[in-house]
């Protein structure tokens, strides 16, 4: 796969969220708040971002009383993850090459 660095996913809360949204089919908003150590209006910033750029998809759901928001990639979101971390390992590939 040719890689292409995207700077959207670069920064390291959404490489992170964008790598554990890649590793499941949908992914619950508690487990994501747990899993990258964040506040929910830091998590929801970060989860708007991402979905305004096409790359996730949420859903509110209602569970018994409480409705629940879940978060998956779209397959414009795992194919630019996948080109991004492409991306980096042709750029950490770099550094085993002797000049």
């Amino acid at each position: 796969m040719t890689g292409r660095f995207d700077e959207l996913i670069h920064p390291s809360t959404r490489l992170t969220l964008m790598a554990t949204l890649a590793a499941a089919d949908w992914a619950e908003f508690a487990f994501l708040r747990e899993r990258l150590g964040m506040s929910d209006s830091a998590l929801s910033k970060q989860l708007a971002t991402l979905e305004e750029a096409g790359y996730v998809a949420t859903e509110r759901r209602l569970d018994g009383s409480r409705h629940r928001l879940r978060a998956r990639l779209t397959p414009t979101g795992r194919t630019a993850f996948e080109g991004h971390v492409a991306a980096l390992r042709a750029i950490t590939d770099l550094a085993g090459t002797t000049p």
